[in-house]
């Protein structure tokens, strides 16, 4: 990249093209109900896209931090098909939940952008670039030094053909000499970012802030480093004059074109040479928008003394009004604390015009749902059904419908005239056309609450009000008809057939306690978040026995976070016992860095052990190379050391310990038969995972667990089902055994399923496709409703819940009345507690009700 002269490099003036005539800055995502703190931006051009912090929604895009950019993307129908650059403010991710971070502690912040957020969007990407993943476009990554550890470690998932292009902006060469005489980098230029073909309609340059207050001459990590990105619109060429046209002599033709296009000509009636300033107007300077990152004071101090943003100061002496750069937007991703310090107020003072939004400022009790469409659907399903759906935790009572409020720099006890607004999800600040530059509330989202949502429902409906009422009568029966179902029981499994055993309640739900199992369904859909369904998760609640995720998809926390609340979904990570990851794709993983990270911070500084990952080699390669970002405080075990046989391997290693023990007190010259079924019983797994094994055993032993067995499905390499079983109790002296839930993961309908399944409690199986597309299930390895609830009929299952939708259709499928009288439809959110299953295949026939009128596409 070459070094602007003047330290900052100076624009030439050009023509906006006449397709770039709308442009805007926009803030997608604040985080709201699940109050993240770190959203995404957006640049828009008519034919170019930026998108500047990429995470779930961010992170949570990011967060996303986000619920996923993508979700919230398409909830508001902001399409990505034009996304060419995304630029990163940082390689690191902010302390989830909003516990603050010491100033000499910088958590990683955009790596997870990569997990839960870029990598979800890159691969959304290569499927609508040219309408085709085999297209020839590339997406371009921007951001600091430490940027290649985070597409490397991307490789594990991204395919090729995405064709992801780096863009590592480097540091200054440029050094200056610190007190204790270590050499640190200093912010004397702006690097341009250049990219062939791009960058059509504005100029964009990065400023890298690394602190300068080193301790001992110990230098920062490369994480420690980010970027200030300056974009400058081109200027708009001045209106042509006809009036001086013709007084130069000019007629009408080809050189006025010539003059516009900037070339000088010859007059037609006089002996003069006509210049284009002749004749056309002074140029409309382009709006310039500063996207600013300070994670720490630090690093305010060295944006204050930056050289490179001295041509943008209104209080510079050394600009004259020909060559100051007026700032017209600055949006600012620091958080709060670093804002309201005096250097962040000295810096913020430096700009007379400038309209300063403050995208990380918290808002006290802010919980307007950031997924209007999702919240719509819970807050019906909760009406419908509080025991299965409760009541999302974070939606707002507040309806105002009032402005973003403004924000002000407190300074040592004094209000500061430094002055902007909170940002709201979805604000603009419109830069084209000059005539509408300025701020643009018109997409901001209502703030819709639930009392909204019902006021519509019983309009739609009438009828539910009666069905609410009588499904609320299922859990209020007598105990005679529970006695009714387990007699009913010992009759039907007498038969024979498994297929009627699955009418009956298991012994295990015999006087079952609400605190013994909670299945919840973070994310029901498949594929990509949508505006109605996340991607894949379960999460099991066993209460004071702690938790598992079974898979993790893009906006895991945010669903947490949404059922539980902020500190209840702290509580949920901070008491997990394990992940398992089903297989390879980004939608059943993407968000399991957001959590191992949460976790890590959470338990930092209390004795705990790290959290044992479990899923295909993929997922650990991936893990590893993270690793050199950051430290997840995790072990990862492959699933194959979870299978049937692997379990045999870990028993039959501790009976050789047991032997070796026993044969110290034997006479070594005895030919011990001991000592030769020693030798037969020498396991193949590696000595590392046998050792694993024996702690997850104890771990799962203090979870109530007696078997986590992994089993192969069909579907990918490296495709996993599971069997979760828990141990035997006692009620009233008798032995009642215990539970077992089984989830296939992505499959095609297989043996291996119904073998696994056999007599379970409780079958969760995907059912990506309507019967009517079965051979586009066979093609892409998924199952079809018809094919899931076979595969559960088969087994003898008693519950089979549905999950894994496409994304095309979240409403509720057609089922015969076989199906219906074992079989459930997840939705996001729904919490099914053992205590319940009697009463759920009675659900269907009311949600058919529900969603009769209202068509989800």
């Amino acid at each position: 990249m070459s070094k602007p002269e003047n330290n900052v490099r100076q624009d030439v003036c050009g023509s906006t093209s006449r397709q770039n005539t709308e442009a805007y800055v926009q803030i997608l995502g604040t985080g709201m109900d699940t109050q993240e703190t770190s959203p995404s931006v957006l640049l828009f051009f008519n034919n170019e896209r930026f998108i500047f912090n990429a995470g779930e929604l961010v992170l949570y895009l990011l967060v996303h931090r986000q619920q996923g950019l993508q979700r919230f993307c398409a909830e508001h129908k902001i399409k990505l098909s034009q996304v060419d650059h995304i630029c990163l403010t940082r390689v690191c991710s902010e302390t989830a939940g909003g516990l603050p971070v010491p100033k000499n502690q910088i958590s990683q912040e955009i790596i997870l952008l990569m997990i839960q957020g870029v990598s979800g969007l890159l691969l959304t990407l290569a499927g609508i670039k040219n309408g085709s993943p085999e297209s020839t476009e590339h997406v371009d990554i921007w951001g600091p030094p430490n940027l290649d550890l985070l597409v490397n470690a991307m490789k594990n998932f991204v395919p090729h053909a995405t064709m992801v292009k780096a863009h590592i902006i480097p540091r200054s060469d440029n050094v200056m000499v610190h007190g204790n005489g270590a050499a640190l980098a200093s912010s004397l230029h702006a690097e341009e970012l250049q990219a062939e073909g791009k960058f059509k309609a504005v100029s964009i340059s990065a400023i890298l802030l690394t602190p300068t207050d080193l301790l001992d001459g110990s230098h920062f990590s490369s994480n420690d480093t980010s970027i200030v990105y300056i974009c400058n619109l081109h200027d708009i060429r001045g209106e042509f004059d006809p009036r001086k046209a013709k007084a130069c002599g000019l007629k009408k033709g080809r050189k006025l074109g010539q003059l516009q296009n900037g070339i000088s000509v010859k007059s037609d009636l006089l002996d003069i040479e006509v210049h284009p300033d002749d004749v056309i107007g002074p140029p409309i300077p382009g709006p310039i928008v500063l996207i600013v990152d300070c994670p720490t004071e630090p690093h305010a101090q060295e944006l204050l003394s930056a050289q490179a943003l001295n041509a943008y100061y209104s209080d510079s002496q050394s600009n004259s009004p020909e060559t100051t750069k007026v700032v017209n937007c600055i949006i600012h991703l620091s958080p709060a604390t670093v804002v309201s310090s005096p250097v962040y107020e000295r810096w913020m003072r430096k700009f007379d015009s400038a309209q300063h939004i403050m995208a990380r400022t918290t808002r006290e009790h802010e919980t307007t749902p950031i997924l209007e469409s999702s919240a719509r659907i819970a807050t019906r399903l909760h009406y419908l059904c509080p025991q299965l759906f409760p009541a999302p935790s974070l939606l707002s009572v507040q309806n105002d419908g009032v402005a973003a409020p403004n924000f002000k720099v407190q300074v040592e006890g004094s209000i500061s005239k430094v002055c902007g607004i909170s940002a709201e999800n979805l604000l603009k600040f419109t830069l084209r056309p000059p005539r509408r530059l300025g701020l643009d509330r018109s997409s901001v989202q209502n703030q819709m609450t639930s009392s909204v949502f019902i006021k519509e429902l019983l309009s739609e409906i009438p009828e539910i009000a009666d069905a609410a009422k009588n499904m609320s009568t299922f859990w209020h029966k007598p105990k005679e008809d529970e006695a009714e179902l387990f007699t009913r029981q010992d009759s039907e499994v007498m038969t024979g057939d498994p297929s009627l055993a699955g009418h009956a309640a298991p012994r295990c739900m015999k006087n079952v306690q609400r605190d013994d199992l909670e299945i919840v369904f973070l994310g029901t859909g498949s594929s990509i978040p949508s505006k109605y369904r996340n991607v894949s998760s379960i999460y099991f609640n066993l209460f004071s026995k702690g938790g598992l995720l079974l898979d993790c998809g893009e906006g895991t926390l945010a669903q947490l976070k949404r059922r539980y609340g902020i500190n209840g979904a702290d509580s949920a990570v901070r008491n997990l016992k394990c992940i398992w990851i089903s297989h390879i794709h980004a939608d059943h993983h993407a968000g399991l860095a957001r959590i191992l990270a949460l976790r890590r911070d959470l338990l930092k500084g209390v004795p705990h052990e790290p959290m044992l990952v479990i899923g295909p080699e993929q997922v650990g390669e991936f893990l590893k190379d993270y690793k050199k970002l950051e430290d997840l405080d995790m072990l990862f075990l492959d699933c194959r050391s979870t299978t049937v046989a692997k379990w045999d391997d870990m028993e039959a290693d501790s009976m050789n310990d047991e032997s070796r023990d026993h044969t110290v007190l034997t006479s070594l010259s005895e030919d011990s038969s001991l000592l030769r079924c020693s030798k037969r019983m020498k396991p193949s797994t590696p000595v590392d995972d046998i050792k694993l094994l024996k702690r997850f055993k104890k771990v799962l032993s203090e979870a109530g667990l007696v078997r986590f067995i992994s089993f192969p499905v069909v579907h990918c390499p490296e495709a996993f089902g599971i069997i979760l079983e828990s141990a035997e109790r006692m009620n009233c002296g008798t032995v009642v055994p215990g539970w077992k839930v089984v989830y296939s993961g992505d499959t095609r309908p297989c043996s291996e399923v119904i073998e696994a399944s056999l007599g379970a409690t409780i079958l969760i199986h995907e059912a990506t496709f309507e019967d009517g597309l079965l051979e586009e299930a066979i093609t892409r390895n998924h199952s079809t409703i018809k094919e899931a609830i076979e595969v559960g009929r088969s087994a003898g299952a008693y519950r089979i819940i549905l999950t894994h939708f496409s994304q095309r259709y979240p409403k509720v499928p057609a089922l015969d009345e076989v199906s219906i009288q074992r079989t459930c439809i997840a939705f996001d959110l729904m919490s099914v507690n053992l205590a319940d299953l009697p009463v759920l295949p009675k659900l269907l026939p009311y949600l058919k009700l529900l969603f009769r009128t209202r068509e989800l596409i």
